[in-house]
């Protein structure tokens, strides 16, 4: 089969196509993030009462404050109750001043709400309080399933119908559901287009990433990953800005429609993957293609490569079953797992307790987008020089540590917790971004995609976990912290097992993918080698 990055060489591994392709899929992933604001902005236990207009039909010249005190009970504290009201009856408004109401029961003509952060949430609109409170937490939780569904439907299906197929219809999917949201009449409309978005979510990601990544050179290859979670840092502010302008959901969704609209309009002119095509056994499409390419770029193809592009090529299986036939494939995929499910959990756990840190939820999370800038754009340097391995470990033991130390400082200190908390979550997904790199170079083009989807799909679980590992903190608030910060240091020392693969071409083989453990051990000992030999020479010297 061709050599790929011997293509690359000659068509430009990073010219005008490539900056063109890796801007316009990592730019999505800035409108990704703003999709949580339905569900994360919500002020989850508003100010309310229940809704008691049915006294007016016995008197409609009562003031406010006499509607409450016939209709509304009061707790111990002398409030009125924001659960219970008084069962409503068909008496005249003298009988009820005279004998008064006793029998009381919950919200039945829905809530009034007063005092509100926003002027319409998810719980106001589908009253998600008192005994349905619970329900807004499970928003939480069935976009996290919806993420786990995508990764795992459309990571494997990527290795069949290709790269750009299963890019472009996530992208359909958002701009349809995410304007449905807006417009759902009821809870459960909302919550089925939501579980749709997260499926795309979690599809567009993973595919968008690898598509990009595959056009790529060895030297430039990190960057699809750290643009993406760059975009996603920068949507993490966008999200504030937007939710703190527009205080209505709704709103809100249908400024999102419109700019995923911008995405749908542009993302049809990016060109499938040429590495899939070859290895498909679709030469005359990814000749083609390639040439294309190399106009783009102003680059001239040697004839003999051409020769060869068109030439017959073997057909690499793919696929699941090859992923888990060999054994090496397998504990690169368990080490790259767990890692990334340790980062995700810490991560989300993180994210979606954004407003319970006792700043202003608006800061807080500008603050955790805006301190991930410049932390991605140090990692494209950073994985350069230091390579894949070692900024994994480093960083895993760091983020491990930090988040471990916020336990030092008491729940009341909002300052320095959050401080600490921000400084966690930034290298947690600096972590992730890593790990996106990481796993790219460890599997070959046939079971590239399955193994980022299975990988995803793990991460989506991590998601789904967290906020039922949140929900512990009511029994102590430290649980969280350290059952997610325990799980990062282990991962710390199970990457040691990993071949380091920043200076090794993609694998296009099986074969290819187990020899850059070779590759990685030769070069571990020949650099042993060198360092005896020239400490013997200066010993002799």
């Amino acid at each position: 089969m061709v050599d790929f990055g011997e293509i690359l060489t000659n068509i430009g591994d990073f010219g005008f196509f490539q900056q063109v392709v890796v801007l316009g899929l990592t730019f999505q992933c800035c409108l990704l993030q703003a999709f949580y604001c339905s569900f994360l902005f919500i002020q989850s236990d508003p100010e309310r009462h229940c809704n008691t207009d049915w006294i007016l039909r016995a008197d409609l010249n009562l003031t406010t404050d006499e509607q409450l005190n016939l209709t509304l009970p009061r707790g111990e504290d002398g409030t009125f109750s924001r659960c219970q009201m008084f069962v409503p009856v068909d008496w005249g408004i003298d009988t009820i001043r005279e004998y008064g109401l006793n029998e009381t029961t919950g919200g039945q003509h829905g809530w009034v709400y007063y005092s509100t952060l926003y002027e319409a949430t998810i719980v106001t609109d589908f009253d998600l309080v008192c005994e349905r409170a619970n329900m807004a937490g499970a928003v939480q939780t069935v976009f996290m399933g919806g993420k786990f569904i995508g990764s795992l439907i459309f990571g494997p299906a990527a290795e069949s119908f290709g790269r750009r197929r299963t890019t472009l219809l996530p992208v359909v999917l958002l701009l349809i559901f995410v304007a449905v949201s807006g417009l759902s009449p009821n809870f459960y409309g909302y919550l089925v287009s939501q579980f749709i978005v997260g499926s795309a979510y979690g599809g567009y990601k993973i595919n968008a990433v690898v598509l990009a990544t595959e056009w790529m050179g060895i030297n430039k290859r990190s960057l699809p990953s750290c643009l993406s979670q760059l975009f996603g840092a920068l949507g993490q502010c966008a999200i504030a800005c937007l939710v703190y302008g527009i205080r209505d959901w709704r709103t809100a969704q249908y400024v999102l429609a419109g700019a995923q609209a911008f995405v749908f309009i542009y993302i049809w002119w990016i060109p499938e993957s040429a590495r899939w095509l070859l290895g498909h056994g679709r030469n005359f499409e990814a000749n083609e293609l390639i040439c294309k390419v190399a106009a783009i770029n102003k680059k001239h193809i040697p004839e003999n490569l051409l020769l060869k592009i068109t030439g017959n090529q073997e057909v690499q299986s793919g696929g699941i079953k090859t992923l888990f036939s060999s054994t090496v494939l397998v504990k690169y995929f368990f080490i790259i797992s767990f890692t990334w499910f340790s980062l995700n959990l810490g991560y989300y756990c993180l994210i979606l307790n954004v407003g319970n840190f006792g700043l202003s939820i608006f800061l807080v999370q500008f603050l955790f987008g805006i301190t991930e800038v410049p932390a991605h754009l140090l990692c494209i340097l950073v994985l350069k020089f230091v390579g894949r391995r070692k900024s994994l470990i480093s960083i895993l033991l760091t983020a491990g540590c930090v988040c471990l130390f916020t336990l030092v400082f008491a729940e009341d200190n909002a300052v320095v917790v959050t401080s600490l908390v921000t400084t966690g979550k930034l290298f947690l997904n600096w972590g992730s971004s890593i790990c996106m790199i990481y796993i790219q170079g460890l599997f070959p083009t046939s079971v590239r995609q399955t193994a980022v989807g299975l990988g995803f799909t793990v991460c989506r679980v991590a998601g789904f976990l967290s906020p039922l590992l949140n929900m512990l903190a009511i029994y102590r608030h430290s649980i969280p912290i350290v059952f997610f910060s325990s799980l990062i240091v282990i991962s710390g020392a199970l990457v040691l097992l990993l071949p380091e693969t920043s200076t090794i071409e993609l694998p296009d083989s099986t074969d290819e993918a187990e020899d850059n453990r070779n590759i990685t051990t030769s070069k571990s000992a020949n650099d042993s080698n060198m360092a005896e030999n020239s400490s013997t020479k200066s010993t002799k010297f």
